[in-house]
Formats: C-alpha cells, sequence, structure tokens
C-alpha cells in the first residue's frame, strides 16, 4: 500500500483497525515486550511502590533488562517516580484517564486479534 503508513495484516485484522487511542498507547508508551509486562504488572498489582531490584523479583526479569523501562515509564506518565536515599521508587501513575487506557489495554489484550497484531507490531518497530 504505497502512500500510507505501514499496516500490518495479521489473524484477520490490521494495527490500523485498532482503536487509535490504544494503537497510541502502544506505539508511545508501551513499545516494548518489557513495558509490556510492567503495564500488566502495574495494572494487577496498583498499590506496588517499590524499586527496580523488587519490581524484577516480583516481576520475573532481571533488574538491569527493567531499569531503563520504569524510567521510560515514568517519564511518559504510566508511573510515578520518586527518590529514597539514592534509589527510585516506582508505582502507577493516579491519574484517572492514564489508568483507564491501562485498563483498556490490558483487556484488549485478552483478545487474541489484538494481542497477535500487538506483539507483530512490537517486533516490526524494534527491528527498525
Amino acid at each position: 500500500m504505497s502512500g500510507q503508513s505501514t499496516v500490518f495484516h495479521l489473524a484477520g485484522r490490521t494495527i490500523a483497525e485498532m482503536d487509535q487511542e490504544l494503537l497510541a498507547f502502544l506505539k508511545a508508551k508501551v513499545n516494548t515486550f518489557i513495558k509490556w509486562d510492567l503495564v500488566r504488572f502495574f495494572h494487577e498489582n496498583p498499590h506496588t511502590s517499590d524499586t527496580a531490584e523488587n519490581i524484577a523479583r516480583y516481576a520475573g526479569r532481571e533488574a538491569t533488562a527493567i531499569a531503563a523501562e520504569l524510567a521510560d515509564l515514568a517519564e511518559s506518565g504510566i508511573l510515578v517516580s520518586h527518590p529514597l536515599g539514592n534509589l527510585p521508587i516506582y508505582s502507577l501513575t493516579g491519574d484517572a484517564r492514564t489508568l483507564d487506557l491501562i485498563a483498556r489495554f490490558v483487556a484488549a489484550c485478552d483478545d487474541r486479534q489484538f494481542r497477535v497484531a500487538a506483539i507483530h507490531y512490537i517486533i516490526r518497530s524494534n527491528k527498525r
């Protein structure tokens, strides 16, 4: 399709057919698998407030692998960060609009077609 942005056709659905707000959320904020895991983790554990090392342990990841991703999520408004001594402590934002968007994203991930399209998008976008 010349002249259009990249469109991925997967399982009967294209990225272009996704809810545009969820697509923007995926592109700008949840653009890696680690961020996806962290968004789901904080959605399922909304009262968590902890260091990267402890969050990594709870989420089944290495602290070195998630530290930059946590910082990116805080910078993008998904998480908030505050210092405790020399360590940043991360917790889920309290912003109602962002929490609603996170809930919609996590619910959409239960749909196989959405999930496959989102996975494909992340893989393709991270190859660039």
